[in-house]
């Protein structure tokens, strides 16, 4: 039997939309995804704002999604596409394998949980097996996330820290999340103490190190 050609599709390709913000990486995972027979790379956006847009024009069976976009992070967007895209499978593709990132991506109805260093072979098949209904995560990660147990942030706290990410003044914080300035030292105070740290700056980096924002 005559081996199939390597640009010879089947008739039904998973369609894929990809969004990375680094140029350099996306176009290459687009290509090397491209290479598989059954693979169309159908949408690529650089920004989480536009990951939904980009969905309901292309309509892909499977998105994969970087954590740290602008405009909006790939958790964020993961769980908009739940509600506007409830047939597209969602894989997170980051960097950081992060055991609160694991955690934050299942709540926001991720099938998958990869990172970047993995060989393009376990990318593709994770693909094909997402739109199976599979559910695809490194088992060691997983073993992580399940001991290291839920954020022990509340959403406000979260809020607040993350806020706190460019140096913003207590009033600063209080003026953008529409709370007072002594809700706002409450909350801090708060997180920095499950943080086990001893100033804010201090517990945003642990929260973030923890995959906790």
């Amino acid at each position: 039997m005559n081996e199939m050609p390597r640009d010879h599709r089947p008739a039904k390709s998973v369609r894929v939309l990809l969004a990375e913000d680094q140029g350099m990486m996306r176009g290459a995972l687009a290509l090397l995804l491209g290479l598989e027979a059954d693979i169309e790379v159908v949408a690529q956006v650089g920004r989480g704002d536009e990951i939904v847009d980009a969905a309901l024009n292309a309509r892909p069976d499977v998105a994969l999604l970087d954590i740290e976009l602008p405009g909006r992070s790939g958790l964020d967007a993961a769980a908009d596409l739940r509600e506007e895209c409830p047939d597209c499978r969602v894989l997170i593709l980051t960097t950081f394998g992060r055991p609160g990132y694991l955690r934050r991506a299942m709540e926001a109805g991720a099938v998958g949980f990869l990172v970047k260093d993995g060989p393009v072979e376990e990318l593709a098949e994770a693909v094909r097996r997402a739109l199976r209904g599979e559910t695809v995560i490194d088992p060691a990660l997983a073993a992580a996330a399940l001991s290291a147990g839920p954020s022990p942030l509340t959403g406000r706290e979260a809020d607040v820290l993350k806020a706190s990410v460019d140096g913003a003044t207590v009033s600063d914080i209080a003026g953008r999340l529409h709370l007072s300035e002594s809700t706002v030292r409450n909350y801090l105070s708060a997180a920095i103490g499950k943080t086990g740290t001893r100033n804010r700056m201090e517990a945003v980096r642990e929260a973030r190190q923890q995959g906790w924002l």
